[in-house]
């Protein structure tokens, strides 16, 4: 055989054109049949698109199904920046800004971070490449209407709202016991079943940690897959829907961008509606329930069942509320449901003395001792977090890290472990 040797032009080689690795995004707003078409139509169209284009290298399509361009969690959305972050994508494909965010300020954010990663936004609507000379500027302009227009739809969604609740019909109630259909409550049969026993327990002096004894016992969870605590059964028993009637409007979206949820206080009108639907509990039932209920919390905190750290504490582990429980002689502790239900090997997170809790609730509130109603007007919630950090969360947005440790066998508090 015969060998042959062929010179090599390495800068021929060199120039060669680097493919561009592209990949497109698509969202649609709703689980509705005809966007879910729309969803993959879209689809479709970007592969083709990508791949027969010459010098593109097709890098995928990430689609989402999401309920607004508002919010943050969108999991295609996500993935498809940490490809970038990767670095393996070079440009991005989408219909409009509207159709990538409607928050100005996540848009923004998100176009500045892949720009300084050297990733290409192309918006086909707008015709604007974010890494061309007025990317970011016309983005700027054109995210500020797309944030107007989000808010446009919320007013149209608020006034909708509102006229539902002028005629008596609720708008989303999601409520152990009942379903919602065509904007009226209807009776789960087996659930409130579970309910008229847990009225009548609590009717006969049983604690809230016993019904919520039975209704493990029995399997129920609530409308979100998750255990009934039994403070959160005898908040259902005091609950007005559950004798038939209801308030409407209990909280409100003071935000369309933030989408922070309040609870109504006078700022926005509240509507009555009795004998609404099918009542769960008779009406004499009920008002004995009410009448129970006040007299326990006359008698206090600890034998009334209700505590001003209950469904405020969630495990930074598995995502479960903390739970009250009584540990050793008169020392007690918030731990988490998952460890006090299914043990150790199912969630390891830290057990915290009640004492302690009060002690750091109160230096983050600025108080002198702790005050209960203070903090549960402005606190939100407490993460607790696998390094011995508790992560307070105000209604304000306000974030507050404190590091704890329990205190020892002599009550004395231990000094938090150095990270």
């Amino acid at each position: 055989m015969q060998r042959t040797i062929k010179k090599v032009n390495m800068a021929a080689v060199q120039q060669a054109p680097k493919q561009k690795r592209v990949a497109a995004y698509a969202r649609v707003s709703c689980g509705k049949d005809a966007m879910l078409h729309s969803l993959s139509a879209q689809v479709s169209y970007y592969s083709a698109l990508i791949q027969k284009t010459p010098g593109w290298e097709y890098a995928g399509v990430y689609a989402d199904e999401a309920l607004s361009g508002t919010k943050d969690t969108r999991g295609q959305f996500q993935k498809l920046l940490a490809d970038c972050r990767a670095g393996d994508i070079d440009l991005i494909i989408t219909k409009s800004i509207s159709r990538f965010a409607r928050n100005t300020v996540t848009t923004l954010q998100t176009v500045r971070e892949l720009r300084l990663i050297g990733v290409d936004v192309y918006f086909e609507e707008q015709n604007i490449h974010t890494l061309g000379e007025d990317g970011e500027f016309l983005l700027t302009l054109l995210a500020a209407y797309a944030e107007e227009e989000a808010r446009s739809v919320s007013e149209n969604i608020r006034w909708h709202v509102q006229s539902n609740f002028r005629q008596g019909l609720a708008w989303s109630v999601e409520m152990y016991g009942y379903r919602q259909e065509n904007n009226r409550l209807v009776v789960v049969p087996e659930e409130a079943e579970l309910l008229r026993m847990a009225a009548a327990m609590y009717l006969q002096g049983a604690r809230p940690i016993e019904i919520e004894r039975a209704f493990a016992k029995a399997g129920a969870v609530g409308t979100r897959g998750a255990a009934l605590t039994g403070y959160h059964i005898v908040k259902l028993l005091c609950n007005e829907k559950i004798a038939g009637d209801m308030i409407l409007q209990k909280t409100f979206v003071d935000d369309p961008i933030a989408k922070n949820n309040r609870k109504n206080t006078g700022e926005r009108p509240q509507f009555y509606v009795e004998n609404s639907h099918e009542a769960i509990l008779d009406r004499e039932t009920y008002e004995r329930v009410l009448a129970e209920y006040a007299r326990r919390k006359a008698e206090g905190p600890r034998y009334h069942g209700e505590y001003p750290f209950s469904s405020r504490i969630v495990c930074g582990k598995c995502g479960a509320r903390y739970v009250h429980r009584l540990r050793g002689k008169e020392v007690y502790a918030w731990l988490c449901c998952t460890y006090n239900r299914k043990g150790k090997a199912h969630c390891d997170a830290k057990i915290i003395q009640e004492q302690i809790l009060e002690a750091i609730a109160a230096e983050v509130l600025g108080l002198p001792e702790f005050d209960g109603a203070v903090f549960q007007e402005k606190v939100k919630e407490i993460r607790v977090k696998d390094n011995r950090l508790l992560v307070f969360e105000f209604y304000d947005g306000q974030i507050i890290e404190r590091p704890w440790e329990n205190a020892d066998r002599r009550g004395r508090r231990r000094k938090p472990c150095q990270q």
